[in-house]
This record gives C-alpha cells, structure tokens and sequence, in this order.
C-alpha cells in the first residue's frame, strides 16, 4: 500500500508515467550508469501533487556530482552565469523573477523597511546578482563550496557554505526566496518551514516550483518530471504547503516562463 500524500493525506495516487530510460534532454549522472533505469511519477487524487518514486539511489547526486553533471566545471559555472544574465529581459526567466518580486516588495513593505534577502540554494546566484542591482543586500547559500565561492566572486554578493536544514543561522531578513528548490528535497514542509522562521517581521518567503498540472498535459518528456526533481506541484499541494509549514498564502500565480518552464510561483508570510 502506498504511503499517504505528504500534503493532503490522501491515500489515492494514480500512475501517471512509468519511465525505464532517461527523457531526452535529462541530465545525465554517472553515478547511475548500470543501475538500471526505472523511476514512476504518480499523481495524487487528493490534492494533484505529483512524486517521483526511483528504483534506482539517487541520493548521492546533489553532492559534488550535481555541479559536475549541470556544469562539469568551475569555468562552465561561471559561463553559464554570464550568459543567463546576457539575456534580454524578455528572453530571461531571471529577470521576470527580479521584477515580480520587487514589485512585490515594494507594494507589500513599508518605506523605510531594509532591502536584505536570503537566497536558499542559490546556485549560480542569478537572483541575488540580479536583485543586488535593484538596490537589495543579498546573501546566496548553498551546500556546494563552488557554489558559494561562484557567488561571492563572480556574483559580487555574499555567500553562505551551508546545509541550510541543519545550519545554524542568527540573522533574520525580510525577505527569503526558494527558487526551484523545494522540488529537490525530500521534505520540503520541513524546508519550507525553516525558511519561515528566518523572517524578520514583517517579511515574505518568495518561491517558485515546476509546475505539474501544466507540464502533465504535454507528457513524461517535460523537463518538470525530470529525476532530480522528487515533486512537482499542482496550485492545490502549494497551498497546503504553506500550511503546514505553518505560512500564510498571500498570492500565487502559474506561469509559462520564456525558457518554457511551467512555474508556480508564491508569496508567503507568517501566519
């Protein structure tokens, strides 16, 4: 008997995909070579929110060999920056991001309150980039030390080397962004949860998840479903994320992004 949704608790899930190779344009981890591919995506009944369920281990990818698969070096990182941030605002999903959230900010804070933000797995560090030239002091944290270097030098913003679930942190913001992250962890209430208790009154947890009420309806070789990704949400299993990392939901929104991502993105502020 399956487990009941991480969600809503529902017990009913539906097989949705059933993939015994990689979908073309997936990343490709070396650590799985000869494993023998097999991972199914269900769907919930309850709430729509979709998991991934591997046969193969997939624990071991999100450490140094996540950066060597996604962009096999130091050099591929820094080029990778350069060219996201070289794209015409109307060609970068980064720089939809950094006007939705600083017109955000701006209607929801007061005059006066700091522009800080923390970035929770920043990767290469293009929010914050992007955000530090709107004027905010930005903070990138992430577990991988290249990372974190990648984004103190190139990026121009301070940076954090930490496992942020079990990192202890001191200083408060009044504004945390998840980007495409929640999907790559296991518990993502717990993630989500952490994150909230960062905010500085009044502040907002900002994040952004695949979409996979979109993406579902143009089948298994959506990147969304891709098998880093664990989860990938539906408009409803967002909701009752916020809730039970004990979050209030303030607006959420589903976008087509110009990379053709289907997002769903969210403003969040403590209950």
């Amino acid at each position: 008997m399956s487990s009941p949704c991480h969600f809503c608790n529902s017990a009913g899930r539906e097989l949705l995909f059933d993939y015994t190779a990689p979908p073309a344009g997936e990343t490709h981890f070396p650590s799985l070579d000869g494993a023998g591919y097999r991972r199914k995506v269900f769907k919930c009944e309850g709430c729509g929110h979709f998991t991934s369920v591997c046969e193969m281990d997939i624990s071991g990818i999100y450490s140094e060999e996540y950066v060597n698969a996604t962009y096999r070096d130091e050099d591929g990182v820094r080029r990778t920056f350069e060219r996201i941030v070289g794209l015409p605002a109307a060609k970068s999903d980064n720089a939809g991001r950094v006007d939705r959230v600083c017109r955000f900010a701006d209607s929801y804070f007061a005059d006066g309150t700091e522009r800080r933000l923390l970035d929770i797995g920043a990767g290469l560090a293009v929010f914050p980039w992007g955000m530090k030239q709107r004027g905010w002091d930005c903070t990138a944290l992430d577990p991988d030390p290249r990372a974190a270097e990648h984004a103190r030098t190139v990026a121009g913003v301070k940076s954090i080397c930490a496992d942020f679930l079990t990192e202890s942190l001191s200083e408060r913001f009044p504004l945390v962004t998840l980007n495409k992250v929640l999907e790559h962890v296991p518990d993502p209430v717990a993630m989500l949860a952490r994150a909230g208790g960062l905010l500085h009154e009044p502040g907002i947890v900002y994040v952004e998840v695949p979409d996979g009420e979109a993406a579902s309806d143009e089948g298994p070789g959506r990147e969304e479903f891709f098998i880093e990704h664990l989860h990938v949400f539906s408009a409803a299993s967002v909701a009752l994320l916020a809730r039970r990392a004990g979050l209030q939901l303030l607006e959420m929104r589903r976008l087509r992004e110009p990379s053709t991502k289907f997002t769903l993105c969210a403003f969040l502020t403590s209950s």
